[in-house]
C-alpha cells in the first residue's frame, strides 16, 4: 500500500457500509469477498462497519456467518481466518421490507448510536427497488446524516429506456448530488479495460494509429457460454441490449474512441466519454434493421453437455421475441473515427465466454511478395483481452524460416498475470475501494448514461416499427446464426471467432 493509499484507508475510520439486499447473490459473490480483500491487503481498517438490510429473517450473528462463508467460497485470495473475524467484527443486520420507513429509521438510530461519520449506501437490490429505496432514504434524512461523507453506488441497470434512466436520475438528484452518487459498471473495473487508456495515451507507438487513416474497423465481443438461468423474468424484459450493450459494450466504445483527457480524473475521463457517446451516428427505422441483427438460442450443447433453448427457459413466453444475441453496427461522426464502422456484438449460449476489443488496422497499399500468404490480406490486428485471460496481442505477418518463400501470421502476447506474476483481482474490489476512497473515474456520470440510453432508446423504436413476430435462431455452443456472418460479409469482413 503506497502512503496516499495508507492516508485514504486512514479517513476510513467510522466508516459504514450499508448493503440493501444483503441476502443476494451479488452480495455473497462479489461485495463481501471483495471487502475482505480489501482489507487483507491493508487498504480499508478493520473497524469497517457492514449493514445489511433486507426482509429475511436473520440477525447479526447469522449474517455474520454468511460472510465468512462467501469469502472462503468466493475469494480469490488466500484465506487468513484471523482476518475474516477482524472485517467481520462489526456486522449489523436491520430486517426490514424496502418499503417499511420503520427499517431506515432504525438503520439512522444505528448509524448515529455507532458514531458512524460516513456512510456508503449500495443498491444490491433488483432495478424495481431502487426508487423506493432512494425515496426512503430521502425521507428519513439518511443522505446527509453524518459529519463526514455519504455516497450511494447503484448497480445497472440504470432505467430501462431513456425515460425512466431520466426519471431515476431525477428523483436520485433530489436525494443525492452528482458528486455522491456512483452508477456502477463493473466491466470498468477490470484491469485490461482500465489499460486500453493506459496503452493508447502512454505509449507513442500506437496513438498515431488510432483513427480512421489506418483503421480499417473495430470489433467488440462480449460473449457468455451461460444460458439466462435464473434471470428469465428480468431478461424477458430486457433482451442483451439493455443488459449488455446499453452499459458494458458502448462504455467499451468510449473508452476505445476516446480521445485524449486533460488528466486522468474523474471528470475530465468522463467529459471524453461523453463526446463520443454524442457523436454515435443515429439511425433512422430503416436503419435501425439494416445495422442490427438480432437472434435467440435454441438448444444445443456447451462443453459437451446438452442445454435447453431460451423458449424452453423458465419464466419465458412461447412467443418471446427477446433477442438473446445481437450484432450492430456503429458509426462515430467525428474527424477521428468518420467512416470507420465499428462492429459490436453480445450473446448467450455462445462457445466460448470471453470479452474482447480488436482493432484491425487497414491493408498495405501494394503487395510487394509475390508469396503465400497465410497470414491473409491484412495481419495487423491489436487484441485487447478482458476474459477470461487479460492481455494484450499484436499480430502481424512474418516469413517463415527456410527456402520457401511464405508469410505466416505470428503474435506477440502481454499477459498480466505472468508478466506480473499476481492474481488480477475482480473488478469489484478496485470498484469498491474506489467509491469508498471518492473516485469517480471508473463510475459512470448522469449525462453518460442519459447519451447511452438516447442512443439506445433509437434502435428500441426501429425495431417497434418491424412487424417480425419470430426472430433468427442459432444453435448453442455456435456464433450464431448464418445470418449474422453475412451481416459482416456484405463489408467484406468477418468476425473474429476464437477457437473453443
Amino acid at each position: 500500500m503506497n502512503n496516499n493509499e495508507q492516508k485514504l484507508s486512514e479517513n476510513l475510520l467510522n466508516t459504514a457500509v450499508v448493503i440493501f439486499g444483503v441476502t443476494g447473490d451479488l452480495t455473497s459473490r462479489k461485495l463481501i469477498p471483495a471487502i475482505y480483500e480489501l482489507y487483507q491487503s491493508d487498504r480499508i481498517p478493520n473497524n469497517l462497519n457492514i449493514v445489511g438490510f433486507a426482509r429475511r429473517d436473520w440477525d447479526n450473528d447469522h449474517l455474520k456467518k454468511i460472510f465468512k462463508d462467501s469469502v472462503r467460497s468466493y475469494s480469490g485470495k488466500e484465506i487468513e481466518e484471523e482476518k475474516i473475524d477482524q472485517i467481520f467484527s462489526n456486522v449489523k443486520y436491520i430486517q426490514s421490507s424496502f418499503s417499511q420507513l420503520e427499517g431506515y429509521e432504525q438503520l439512522r438510530k444505528y448509524l448515529i448510536d455507532e458514531g458512524i461519520k460516513n456512510v456508503l449506501f449500495y443498491l444490491a437490490t433488483p432495478p424495481e427497488a431502487y426508487e423506493t429505496i432512494i425515496e426512503l432514504i430521502g425521507k428519513s434524512e439518511l443522505s446527509h446524516l453524518t459529519e463526514g461523507w455519504t455516497r450511494i453506488v447503484i448497480e445497472k441497470p440504470y432505467g430501462r429506456d431513456l425515460a425512466t434512466a431520466k426519471n431515476l436520475d431525477k428523483l436520485v438528484h433530489t436525494v443525492f448530488n452528482e458528486n455522491q452518487i456512483y452508477r456502477i459498471d463493473h466491466y470498468l473495473g477490470k484491469e485490461t479495460v482500465q489499460n486500453i487508456l493506459v496503452l493508447r495515451f502512454a505509449n507513442g507507438i500506437f496513438e498515431p494509429l488510432w483513427n480512421r487513416q489506418y483503421v480499417d474497423h473495430i470489433q467488440i465481443t462480449v460473449a457468455e457460454t451461460v444460458g439466462v438461468g435464473t434471470r428469465a423474468g428480468y431478461y424477458e424484459n430486457s433482451g442483451v441490449i439493455r443488459d449488455m450493450f446499453q452499459n458494458h459494450l458502448l462504455q467499451l466504445l468510449a473508452l476505445t474512441a476516446m480521445e485524449a483527457p486533460v488528466g486522468f480524473t474523474a471528470n475530465c475521463v468522463r467529459d471524453e466519454k461523453v463526446k463520443v457517446l454524442r457523436a454515435l451516428k443515429p439511425y433512422d427505422a430503416k436503419g435501425v434493421l439494416d445495422n442490427t441483427f438480432r437472434a435467440q438460442y435454441t438448444s444445443g450443447y456447451i462443453d459437451g453437455k446438452k442445454v435447453i433453448g431460451y423458449k424452453d427457459e423458465d419464466g419465458v413466453a412461447r412467443e418471446s421475441i427477446t433477442e438473446t444475441f445481437l450484432a450492430a453496427r456503429l458509426y462515430i461522426d467525428n474527424w477521428r473515427w468518420s467512416g470507420v464502422p465499428f462492429y459490436l456484438r453480445s450473446g448467450k449460449r455462445l462457445p466460448k465466454r470471453m470479452t474482447e476489443i480488436a482493432i484491425q488496422f487497414k491493408q498495405i497499399p501494394l503487395s510487394l511478395f509475390n508469396w503465400h500468404n497465410m497470414a491473409g490480406d491484412a495481419p495487423n490486428v491489436l487484441v485487447m483481452k478482458l476474459q477470461p485471460d487479460e492481455g494484450v496481442t499484436l499480430s502481424f505477418g512474418a516469413k517463415m524460416p527456410g527456402h520457401i518463400n511464405q508469410i505466416s501470421p505470428v503474435e506477440m502476447n502481454f499477459d498480466y498475470e505472468e508478466s506480473f506474476d499476481i492474481k488480477i483481482p475482480e473488478a469489484y474490489v478496485r470498484l469498491i475501494q474506489d467509491a469508498l476512497y471518492g473516485d469517480a473515474t471508473l463510475f459512470t456520470r448522469s449525462d453518460e448514461v442519459t447519451s447511452q440510453w438516447g442512443f439506445i432508446n433509437g434502435i428500441l423504436d426501429g425495431w417497434k416499427e418491424d412487424p417480425r413476430k419470430y426472430l433468427p435462431v442459432y444453435e448453442a455452443g455456435t456464433w450464431g446464426p448464418p445470418g449474422v456472418d453475412f451481416f459482416i460479409k456484405g463489408d467484406n469482413r468477418h468476425w473474429r471467432n476464437p477457437e473453443v
